[in-house]
């Protein structure tokens, strides 16, 4: 039996490129209907240069040596830019790094125990499987507390973090040191904590802010547009009020606060958007506080600390006219479109990134390459006569082996942020459920006016046909079997 085809990709990749600026929707919402603008400060109106992550990570390696007695020895490990991606779990009693899918599913391959991955059969065992039960996976907010043993990375400001685990693991067993995975998970965390909590990182950027702060995001043109529109707005932002002050007048200029209506700092989300316990107290532009009750949150005065509940009242903005855009998942975004209806925006930096590789001819011709393989297995996987099985065992091969290159594209370790092969990541799971719309950056916004309604795509369920070509289980592939009496598997690919 002959098997013949000849794959032909009938559009042209520049017609098949995706705007890195689009702006994505999961849900259908008009700008037309948004009357009040809300925002995140980090990595939202404010975006960070990679310096900062290396800040970070030798701040938090040098407070584990000095004060939780680590060895000396970790000071030769430095941060490593691109060795993991956001979204990833950590198994805290394996000391395990890993990328998981929407099903739960390891994804094999993806799997560190410090700098180094861990075989599959390892990881089968270790499992008993590649699925991770629901009871071990981190709670609501991708934290490990009581009775979890996984820990989900969402936040950008955890990829130093997760590179710090990664280093001190690899030390450890590089020396053959016993020690225990949950102590050295608990005193990493409370490394970075302390940048944070001690304001060692908001000194470093106030002392330096063209090292730190990427300016070029266009934050200005977009406040100032939507200030001209009429729109109201509002910061809420866990960072204390010099260092958001310091930041804005570089990004914005002095007159960033007559932009906004209301300004909260050290708002202590995701505590802000569920306890009712505590209120807001104003603070003067020096940082001392009022002990007077607010009754009222005025324009052009701070406000520390709150809740929403509060927020909600003194303002009475609610439900869908409000807007709100952060950049972590869970913090930022799910409290307020699962409770409170809120519109929400996430900004997914890592996105332009990912659409300018997803556009490279390199990329199109694997993935149509792979959907064809995919289709040509399902449809001659039985029934058919040994030597036709054993063209189909080489195809499995081929579409194992280039299923790895389009993960290494994106991140030899991890992968993309979105995928787990063809399965959605846990991450994306998580942006499609808690975010109406989702963009590289706020400048998106700059694209589309007022009245712009984003309607999310149409795909087909897996019981629906599909109503356009390029829709097919295929792709944009053609597969032309043209005769079945012979068998040749010197196949090429035209592209």
């Amino acid at each position: 039996m002959i098997i013949t085809f000849k794959p032909v990709l009938h559009r042209s990749t520049s017609c098949n490129s995706v705007n890195p600026n689009t702006i994505f929707a999961n849900n259908e919402m008009s700008l037309h209907d948004i009357e009040i603008y809300g925002f995140d400060y980090d990595y939202t109106l404010a975006f960070y240069s990679r310096h900062l992550h290396t800040l970070i990570f030798n701040i938090a390696r040098d407070i584990l040596i000095q004060e939780h007695r680590y060895p000396e020895g970790l000071r030769e490990y430095e941060y490593i830019p691109n060795f993991v991606v956001r979204g990833l779990h950590y198994d805290v009693q394996k000391a395990l790094l890993m990328k998981i899918d929407a099903f739960h599913y390891i994804q094999l391959g993806t799997v560190y125990r410090g700098l180094h991955p861990v075989p599959d059969k390892e990881v089968i065992a270790m499992y008993d499987g590649c699925h991770v039960p629901l009871e071990n996976m981190s709670d609501f907010y991708g934290k490990s507390s009581h009775g979890h043993t996984m820990k989900q990375f969402m936040d950008i400001f955890s990829l130093p973090e997760m590179n710090l685990l990664c280093c001190v693991n690899d030390y450890f067993m590089k020396h053959n040191i016993d020690y225990e995975p949950v102590h050295l998970y608990k005193d990493v965390k409370a490394a970075i904590g302390d940048v944070h909590v001690k304001g060692i990182m908001y000194r470093a950027v106030e002392a330096d802010m063209e090292n730190y702060i990427s300016y070029g995001e266009q934050t200005h043109a977009v406040l100032k547009k939507l200030y001209e529109d009429g729109k109201k707005m509002f910061l809420i932002t866990n960072s204390p009020f010099d260092f958001v002050d310091r930041g804005m007048n570089y990004i914005v200029g002095k007159d960033w606060r007559d932009l906004f209506d209301i300004v909260i700092v050290q708002a202590d989300k995701p505590g802000f958007f569920n306890d009712r316990r505590k209120p807001f107290r104003r603070v003067t532009d020096k940082g001392v506080l009022h002990w007077d009750r607010i009754h009222k949150l005025e324009k052009g005065k701070i406000y520390k600390q709150g809740n929403l509940y509060e927020f909600l009242r003194l303002t009475g903005w609610r439900g869908s006219k409000v807007l709100y855009f952060g950049d972590h998942i869970y913090s930022d975004l799910a409290d307020l479109t699962l409770k409170h209806g809120w519109r929400t925006g996430a900004i997914i930096p890592e996105l332009r990134k990912e659409i300018k590789i997803m556009n490279t001819e390199q990329y199109v011709h694997l993935m149509t390459w792979l959907q064809g393989l995919t289709g040509l297995i399902e449809h001659m996987q039985v029934g058919w006569d040994p030597a036709s099985q054993s063209v189909v065992q080489e195809w499995i091969k081929e579409r194992e082996a280039m299923r790895s290159q389009t993960k290494d594209i994106f991140n030899s370790q991890f992968g993309s942020l979105f995928r787990t092969y063809h399965n959605p990541t846990y991450f994306s799971r998580r942006l499609s459920r808690f975010a109406d719309i989702y963009m590289a950056s706020l400048s998106c916004l700059l694209n589309y006016d007022f009245q712009h309604t984003f309607f999310p795509r149409r795909t087909p369920l897996q019981h629906e046909s599909p109503f356009w070509p390029e829709q097919t289980s295929a792709g944009a592939l053609k597969i032309w079997v043209l005769d079945m009496a012979d068998l040749d598997f010197n196949c090429s690919l035209h592209i």
